[in-house]
């Protein structure tokens, strides 16, 4: 049997193939999206260490059992440390934020004991990124090697998509999202961009490699308790806000309901300052909307929640208040970080949806599926419920979206999506407005939400 560590010693001291080079530089590329930087990164088969300084870690540690491909990685990358070990062996006291296995588990001789190594290096919070090649391109990268246009490697372990979901479920991982990425590897002027930026996410089975998520199914154990922010976004409601008071359960360690009034023609404003001071047992905070959209008024009013969970729940009651706990439960048990309501399982009442925008959110809800490598049914139901600490994470990193949705809805979800947060589907029962008239507007926000589709899409999949 061929010696692992000798056949990889020998080829560190070797310049890589050309191919080798593009294809690890579009990893990089794709990694940096995938991992907000300054964080604390584990890579186990680090190699040269090229892939683990791209994402720029506070802290980085990467692991090869090479102790020739470490000397180079040391000098390649000296603010990096690097530790000589088999993957199987490896240990620390450390826990890392995100942990890193590149065109590794091909090679591993057990790939399901070394995941579940890896759960004494993480948290609850941490998140494993695979990446492995595809089984359809085994016989080209075979020929590529024989051509001497790829560098060597030993026998390897051809997993499929549902081999490694096997071995991550096996080993205690629960998978967030799947995505494939690169469809040629070869740096080809003018091709090469062309086909992996553009080609590639519309033929997912014929991509090079395919990339996991995962992170540590969570454990029965006792629950704990949170406190809960409700946020109401309200404008041309008055005729509702008692009814959300007194239809608010309280929830956890107690909950708070935070009024945003955004600019009413009615009389809005003065009904909440009159149903605040008729419910003095209930803990409500009011606040006057400074910026424009529902979108602006969720983040004034997250700003100024002090809940462990925060809530979105529309003023129209469209959304049975009542069911709030439901979404409380799941959060807390840690099934999910990212719980979106979804109106598109149970009947509805008559005229609670109009069958144009039925269509229209069954469509947003397939492409938004695509686009984030996550199930998402319902994106616009305004039932969307997360935790302060995450939606804290998603406000650091809104500069890598912008300020695009007015809606507030598209913000979460890409910005949740991007952190790699386990987004959970909750199926809720839509009633009819029984007070006011709908804010929305059918074909001027359905374009301006194609237009969001669109930029979100060079965002986070039609990545250079």
């Amino acid at each position: 049997m061929i010696d692992r560590r000798a056949f990889y010693e020998k080829r560190a001291a070797v310049r890589a193939r050309e191919a080798d080079r593009y294809y690890h530089r579009l990893l990089q590329n794709y990694f940096r999206f995938l991992i907000p930087p300054g964080l604390r990164v584990l890579e186990i088969g680090c190699g040269l260490g090229d892939l683990l300084a791209a994402v720029k870690p506070a802290r980085g540690l990467g692991v090869d059992f090479s102790p020739g491909m470490l000397k180079l990685a040391r000098e390649r990358h000296p603010n990096l440390e690097f530790q000589t070990a088999d993957a199987i062996q490896f240990s620390s006291p450390e826990k890392f934020d995100y942990i890193i296995l590149s065109d590794l588990v091909n090679d591993l001789p057990d790939v399901q004991a070394v995941l579940e190594q890896l759960h004494d290096v993480a948290t609850p919070g941490t998140r494993l990124v695979i990446n492995f090649f595809n089984n359809l391109w085994r016989p080209i990268l075979r020929a590529a090697e024989k051509l001497d246009a790829k560098a060597p490697t030993v026998l390897q372990n051809w997993l499929s998509t549902d081999d490694m979901a096997n071995l991550l479920y096996l080993a205690g991982w629960e998978i967030i999202k799947t995505d494939t990425r690169i469809l040629w590897p070869v740096n080809t002027p003018l091709l090469a961009p062309l086909l992996n930026r553009w080609a590639a996410p519309l033929v997912p089975h014929f991509c090079v490699t395919v990339v996991m998520v995962a992170r540590p199914r969570p454990q029965p154990a006792a629950r704990p308790q949170f406190r809960c922010s409700v946020v109401i976004p309200a404008r041309n409601e008055a005729g509702n806000i008692e009814a959300a008071v007194q239809r608010t359960p309280e929830m956890g360690l107690g909950t708070e309901i935070i009024f945003i009034e955004g600019h009413s023609k009615d009389n809005t404003w003065d009904e909440i300052h009159r149903v605040a001071a008729l419910y003095p047992h209930r803990q409500i905070k009011i606040l006057k909307q400074q910026t424009k959209g529902k979108g602006g008024a969720v983040r004034e009013a997250f700003a100024a929640a002090t809940g462990d969970i925060l809530f979105i729940l529309d003023a129209d009651l469209t959304m049975p208040p009542e069911e709030l706990p439901k979404f409380y439960e799941v959060a807390r048990s840690g099934a999910a970080d990212f719980v979106n309501g979804v109106r598109l399982v149970y009947p509805m009442e008559e005229e609670a949806m109009q069958f144009l925008n039925m269509i229209a959110n069954k469509c947003f809800g397939l492409t938004f599926s695509w686009l984030l490598g996550q199930n998402i049914k319902d994106t616009l139901c305004g039932t969307k419920v997360l935790f302060r600490a995450d939606y804290e994470a998603i406000a650091r990193n809104r500069a890598y979206f912008g300020d695009f949705d007015p809606f507030g809805d598209f913000d979460l979800i890409f910005g949740a999506a991007k952190l790699n947060l386990r987004m959970v589907d909750l199926p809720i029962r839509y009633r009819a407005r029984t007070y006011g008239s709908t804010n929305i507007h059918r074909w001027s926000h359905g374009w301006l939400l194609l237009r969001m589709v669109l930029f979100a899409a060079r965002r986070m999949k039609f990545l250079a």
